[in-house]
């Protein structure tokens, strides 16, 4: 399998800082916040990468992470030009892809959890898609999923009324169908195509599977999770790249 981050956006949450640079730059204590990700992607046996970042910034990440092979990886990069959504992001790596199966994560995602077990299990499955999902505190904020016997039944994008405290968080696997799933979406009220729509494509199909992570998890997209990441990594050792 090949792994995808993305790194896009505006990080419009996190100014003034991100007007100087990609916010998947800003450090997660020690290290730049791609680091995580990244190493959650190697730290998993996945040997090719593509990071997906917004324009303006991408010389950046060329800079500091290179071909990878001070990661023992290989790296590539595309562009997303416009911010039109996390499906939209993902779309750019089909060629890449090339027909095989894909781990994708969100590039402000801090994982705690070793993901390369869910790796090989997905690998068996038949088809489908693999999502992840983390109890939190406050599932409005994402999209939350309802499960019912052992089976993700919906997931409904910040709900007012959330269903069930599992957000699905930014990590997902897919099969080689999911390019052409994007290229069927229509954009969301906020004018961008849904990744939540991706996956219900699959729940709706009854092809997708779940996990459930153990570990710690925070995005990084504002101010206070960013606070709560760099505080979780000072304060245990992490498996960053």
């Amino acid at each position: 399998m090949k792994g995808i981050i993305l790194a896009g956006g505006l990080g419009t949450r996190l100014l003034p800082c991100t007007r100087v640079t990609n916010k998947h730059l800003l450090p997660v204590y020690d290290k730049p916040m791609i680091y995580y990700p990244l190493g959650t992607l190697v730290h998993a046996g996945i040997k090719e990468i593509l990071i997906v970042s917004g324009k303006g910034h991408a010389g950046h990440f060329l800079e500091l992470l290179g071909d990878g092979r001070d990661f023992g990886v290989k790296l590539s990069y595309t562009v997303q030009e416009d911010p039109g959504g996390i499906a939209q992001a993902l779309g750019l790596a089909e060629d890449f892809a090339d027909e095989g199966r894909i781990v994708v994560i969100l590039g402000d995602n801090i994982v705690e959890d070793d993901i390369k077990d869910y790796i090989d299990n997905f690998e068996k499955q038949d088809k489908g898609a693999k999502l992840f999902l983390k109890e939190v505190p406050d599932p409005e904020r994402f999209g939350v999923a309802e499960v019912r016997d052992g089976k993700i039944i919906s997931i409904e994008e910040k709900p007012k009324q959330p269903k069930s405290n599992f957000a699905a968080i930014g990590i997902y696997m897919y099969d080689d169908k999911v390019f052409d799933v994007i290229k069927t979406l229509k954009p969301s009220v906020r004018g961008e195509l849904e990744i939540t729509d991706v996956n219900n494509f699959y729940v709706n199909q009854g092809i997708a599977t779940y996990e459930i992570l153990k570990g710690f998890w925070s995005d990084a997209g504002k101010f206070e999770s960013l606070a709560r990441a760099s505080d979780f990594v000072r304060q245990k050792e992490r498996p960053a790249a």
